[in-house]
């Protein structure tokens, strides 16, 4: 697989990263004020770890390197979104995973 496709992932991740931000910060009028923080937590996340994703071709393992901030975007700033938006914390269970996947990430630069 070309080490390019990272740049296309990053892409569709940076649109739904701003969209989100957006409507977080615009849109998001949650009951419970304290998962305005959680939204952005997950908005935060999310767009740095999408740029670091554009630098995924450069690297000495692109896939795994790209692969692993992709499942931490999913799985950690989608499990903080979700539990935003539905003000419930027990969709919460898969964010440590993805937290998780984004040290894994950064730790796999070493190779």
């Amino acid at each position: 697989m070309n080490p390019m496709i990272w740049h296309k992932v990053a892409a569709i991740s940076g649109m739904a990263a701003l969209g989100l931000g957006t409507y977080g910060s615009h849109g998001f009028r949650p009951k419970d004020s304290t998962y305005k923080q959680v939204w952005q937590t997950a908005s935060l996340y999310h767009l740095v770890h999408t740029a670091a994703l554009v630098g995924a071709p450069v690297t000495k393992h692109p896939h795994i390197f790209g692969g692993l901030l992709t499942a931490g975007i999913l799985l950690f700033s989608g499990t903080c979104y979700t539990v935003a938006y539905f003000e419930d914390r027990k969709y919460a269970g898969t964010a440590p995973i993805g937290g998780f996947a984004f040290i894994a990430a950064w730790a796999s630069l070493l190779l």
